[in-house]
């Protein structure tokens, strides 16, 4: 006990200098205009950055809910123009029911799952990455895989946690597009001329192109939805048998510099594949 009350003797006066420092400050802040306003405005600086540096922190958690929210959205405005697209060129009677509006929720459609590259390459001939979820996420081969400005990839194999992505900057890699506001289409093919530049080929020649024309997915297939950007013309120039056009495209989505994506799960694909393979 004797012990214990020496102890506190012995650092009482500095618990007597604390008290003495916190009630002066005090006395000083409270009773002084200008070292108050200068304490406050020292003390909101520093609330300010600590609330900065929460909301950027809430914000990168958030990111990729976020950008699977904007793709989804993204492919939903698409789907619903290219909806529109159609009614207004085949000008029919279904095309003016007012009974049959556009669909803004397509759950029954197809749904996003977010991921995470772990590991990426763009200096290859065939790039492959690594997305952070596998079957265990419902991701499955052949399954597309985009980003908030467009195409990546498509999923060539999976684990229970992981999956091997096809880079559209792979030389096996072969996309259906088309050119937007018309049915001009044709195949995106990656030919290593660095990680922005593809070609669509098969253009016919009685097509009217010009540069800076939109190109992005055609539907054509069971991995993409109709409508999602792949990139813009940059070049045009005749196929090597001259039958048709080649056009160099510049791609929309910069795969050097990338990490959240998201996987298309297509919940009509199980279906059409069976009906391919009738």
């Amino acid at each position: 006990m004797y012990d214990f009350i020496d102890r506190i003797s012995a650092y009482v006066h500095w618990a007597l200098f604390l008290i003495l420092e916190v009630l002066s400050g005090f006395l000083l802040f409270q009773y002084n205009h200008y070292q108050g306003s200068v304490w406050f405005t020292q003390a909101n600086t520093v609330a300010a950055m600590v609330h900065e540096w929460e909301a950027e922190a809430l914000s990168y958690l958030r990111m990729p809910a976020e950008n699977a929210a904007l793709v989804r959205r993204n492919i939903i405005l698409q789907h619903n123009l290219d909806m529109l697209r159609h009614q207004t060129l085949s000008n029919s009677p279904e095309g003016k029911d007012t009974n049959s509006p556009f669909k803004e929720d397509l759950d029954d459609l197809f749904s996003l799952i977010p991921a995470k590259i772990i590991d990426n390459s763009v200096r290859k001939r065939d790039n492959m990455l690594v997305i952070d979820v596998g079957s265990s996420d419902g991701v499955a081969p052949e399954m597309g895989v985009v980003s908030g400005t467009g195409v990546v990839g498509i999923v060539s194999s999976v684990t229970p946690h992981y999956a091997l992505v096809m880079s559209i900057l792979n030389s096996n890699s072969s996309i259906s597009c088309r050119l937007r506001g018309t049915e001009y289409f044709g195949y995106l093919k990656w030919k290593g001329t660095g990680p922005l530049r593809a070609y669509m080929d098969d253009v016919p020649r009685h097509a009217h192109i010009k540069k800076g024309d939109i190109v992005e997915t055609s539907g054509f297939s069971n991995v993409f939805p109709a409508g999602i950007f792949l990139g813009k013309v940059s070049r045009i120039k005749n196929s090597s048998d001259g039958l048709a056009y080649e056009l160099e495209i510049l791609l929309s989505t910069d795969l050097s510099n990338l990490r959240h994506v998201n996987v298309i799960n297509n919940h009509s694909k199980a279906e059409l594949d069976s009906l391919y393979q009738q």
